[in-house]
């Protein structure tokens, strides 16, 4: 009886396994390829460089991450990636370099608008906060090695006092989230946007840690609607 019984148990699981897997590799697959068209890499030239990606302050990845957003040619990226720069490309997804303009910078929320002259896709912006719990995918160019997805869970939601900007309201995530991936989109299962990456929390190193911060999506459409009305 014992025999049978754990037969059955093991049955059960892998039964379980088979079915779950499948659903959550179907999850990233659907999502990247709605929202990895959108995503850029960012690559900043630092003072006294005439290369992107080389004298980046330490602690700052040599690159970042931006999400095409609202209309052609808008970008919207971490302002900390782009701050110090004195020129901005990005590369697309399929690796094209594109000279970009900083719009503006709003230091308070660490969010920044750049415009290319290049024609974009931009993202959809989930109309609700999704469910702490929810499944969602950080897409971003972790290190400079280019565009990449990774998949958790939302951990937390409304995060803010935390100590990064003046203006918080973070979606906490616990996708692995490393240096490079600042001003990436966090999607949800569908592929919209519910965030912008923006920061790791970690005593140690820039490296990963699970606890992981994006910019809500109300935040940043608040946000990027007041600079964009301060452009006109």
């Amino acid at each position: 009886m014992e025999r049978v019984l754990k037969a059955f148990c093991i049955g059960i699981f892998a039964l379980l396994l088979a079915h779950s897997a499948p659903l959550q590799a179907d999850h990233a697959e659907t999502a990247w390829k709605i929202a990895s068209p959108s995503v850029v890499s960012v690559q900043p030239t630092w003072p006294g460089y005439n290369r992107p990606g080389f004298g980046a302050p330490q602690g700052t990845a040599p690159e970042g991450t931006g999400v095409a957003i609202l209309e052609e040619g808008l970008i919207v990226t971490a302002a900390h990636v782009v701050a110090r720069a004195t020129e901005v490309k990005v590369r697309d997804h399929e690796g094209n370099q594109i000279a970009a303009k900083i719009l503006a910078i709003d230091g308070a929320s660490d969010i920044a608008l750049l415009r290319i002259d290049a024609p974009t896709q931009p993202i959809e912006i989930a109309s609700d906060r999704p469910a702490t719990g929810a499944h969602v995918c950080a897409i971003a160019n972790a290190f400079g090695l280019d565009l990449s997805i990774t998949c958790g869970i939302v951990s937390a939601n409304a995060r803010s006092g935390i100590g990064f900007n003046p203006i918080e309201d973070f979606i906490q995530t616990d996708a692995a989230v490393n240096p490079g991936a600042s001003g990436g989109a966090l999607i949800d299962e569908e592929g919209r946007l519910v965030g912008m990456l923006s920061a790791i929390f970690t005593k140690e190193s820039d490296a990963n840690a699970g606890v992981n911060f994006a910019v809500s999506a109300e935040l940043l459409r608040a946000r990027v609607d007041k600079m964009l009305e301060s452009e006109d």
